[in-house]
C-alpha cells in the first residue's frame, strides 16, 4: 500500500501542474470557475491521499498512547 499512496502523490503533483484551464470560461453548477472546482477536487483528493498515508505508511514507533491524567502525578481535583 505504501507503494499505491506514493503512487497517488506523484499523480497529484503531475495533475496540479494544470494549464488547460486558465483560459477557459465554463462554470460549474453555474457559479464556481471551472479551474477553481478543478483545484478543490484535486485538495479534496489530497486530503485523501494524506489520510491513506497516515493509515498505511505512518511508522509504529511513532504511536504512542496520549497520557490519561496530569503528567507531574498530581491528582487533579473535581469541582
Amino acid at each position: 500500500m505504501k507503494y499505491v499512496v506514493w503512487g497517488l502523490v506523484l499523480l497529484l503533483i503531475v495533475i496540479h501542474q494544470d494549464f488547460w484551464y486558465w483560459n477557459d470560461k465554463t462554470l460549474i453548477l453555474g457559479f464556481i470557475p471551472i479551474g477553481l472546482f478543478y483545484h478543490a477536487c484535486i485538495s479534496v483528493a489530497a486530503a485523501f491521499t494524506w489520510y491513506l498515508a497516515t493509515l498505511f505508511c505512518w511508522p509504529e514507533e511513532l504511536v504512542e498512547d496520549a497520557p490519561t491524567g496530569p503528567s507531574n502525578g498530581e491528582e487533579v481535583q473535581h469541582g
